[in-house]
């Protein structure tokens, strides 16, 4: 028989690792199952070009030609159902059964909502598929004023989008600051000053919200007051879909255990992307970088057990208005942030190490800050404020 590996997943963890298994000489069967009819596609320009270019297009992964070489067996859209482990199948929600030699789960997440009604009005969006990016862009064409609700990475993004196409925001937080969870209190506070600079009406600390109806339009009730507005996007973050795995008796945490190969509790099944939780930082990295990296780590670990592990520090960008945010590293508790000309945000810990640099349109500085930070360089001396101090000295 033909050795045949499964790919739970149409997002950009199992498109890479697809890529990678070809690129490596795997000429066995490879075989997809995606609840999406799409192939491969990128989540980072939904909440971008796909709601602002007039006639933006799928933003595929790999061209139409590559995808075909890859010689893919889609099984979609269905959902996988049950692993059985000791007969190495899985159930399909069609009722067929594959087989599988290896398999990687690459399952990915979906958008949370805070209740069933917000999940039944028919102007509460979410931001996730390339469908939710296209009838979000429909309603934002004859929308005045939109609420957003979550001020975290996809909330800010499409709220700059928003500003872009003329609608007004208003964007409501249920923490004291934005991005709370991934950055230092200085990088909130520019966030902030840059989304109130282009008109967005920010409301953070705003308690519960609720949900009512107005003639068919969304009414956010918070702290007494209630708004209408034309369309209301939540983006509180994604429940990873973790179900499959934990149903076959995997070894969970905050997402499924993996080590640096990618490789579960189980050695015949692998994960990869959102829902693989990183082998280091013990949580889960939704992030473009790592989905793709540790991906195509993984892969090449399926096919040759001595491959080296992923390894790179966590690494994100985000696009809003003319800013390009990078975001290297996780912010630990007590370290102390060091600011520089309101464009770089050095988090230093006890030992002057760094464990996070926000950099706003300046990549170069986050190319030195990776090597800092393999190397476990002491900054604490450096006069990392001082914009007099070239940065590049410290090559």
């Amino acid at each position: 028989m033909t050795s045949r590996i499964v790919i739970i997943g149409g997002g950009q963890a199992g498109g890479w690792a697809s890529k990678t298994l070809r690129d490596q000489g795997f000429d066995g069967e490879i075989c997809v199952v995606a609840e999406e009819e799409w192939d491969f596609y990128e989540r980072p320009p939904l909440s971008k070009a796909s709601l602002l270019e007039p006639d933006a297009t799928l933003p595929r992964l790999f061209t139409e030609e590559a995808q075909q070489t890859l010689n893919l067996s889609w099984y979609r859209p269905l959902r996988a159902e049950q692993i059985d482990r000791e007969a190495k199948t899985i159930a399909l929600s069609n009722g067929e059964r594959l087989s599988y030699n290896m398999l990687l789960l690459a399952t990915g997440g979906r958008a949370r909502l805070p209740g069933e009604a917000w999940a039944k009005h028919p102007q509460v969006f979410t931001l996730r598929h390339w469908q939710d990016a296209q009838r979000l862009k429909r309603r934002l064409s004859e929308s005045k004023k939109l609420a957003i609700i979550g001020g975290g990475w996809i909330g800010l993004e499409i709220a700059a989008s928003a500003r872009k196409s003329g609608v007004a925001v208003t964007l409501f937080e249920q923490q004291s600051a934005l991005c709370m969870r991934s950055v230092s209190g200085e990088v909130s506070q520019q966030l902030e000053k840059i989304h109130r600079e282009q008109g967005v009406d920010i409301r953070t600390g705003c308690g519960a919200l609720e949900l009512e109806d107005n003639k068919g339009l969304p009414v956010i009730h918070c702290d007494g007051k209630r708004e209408t507005f034309d369309a209301v996007v939540v983006g509180i973050g994604v429940d990873l879909n973790l179900e499959l795995a934990r149903d076959a008796g995997l070894r969970t945490g905050r997402g499924i255990v993996v080590d640096a190969q990618g490789r579960t509790s189980d050695p015949f099944i692998f994960a990869a992307g959102d829902v693989a939780q990183h082998h280091h930082h013990g949580l889960c990295i939704q992030s473009w970088a790592f989905a793709q990296n540790q991906a195509v780590a993984t892969a090449k670990a399926m096919l040759n057990p001595d491959a080296p592990g992923y390894d790179d520090a966590p690494w994100l960008w985000s696009d809003q208005y003319q800013h390009n945010i990078q975001i290297l590293g996780i912010p630990q508790p007590g370290s102390n942030t060091i600011v520089r000309e309101e464009s770089l945000f050095f988090s230093l810990d006890a030992n002057g190490r760094l464990t996070q640099l926000v950099a706003f349109n300046d990549a170069r500085t986050v190319k030195l800050a990776k090597r800092w930070m393999a190397a476990g360089r002491d900054l604490s001396d450096v006069p990392l404020a001082d914009p007099t101090f070239s940065l590049m000295s410290l090559r």
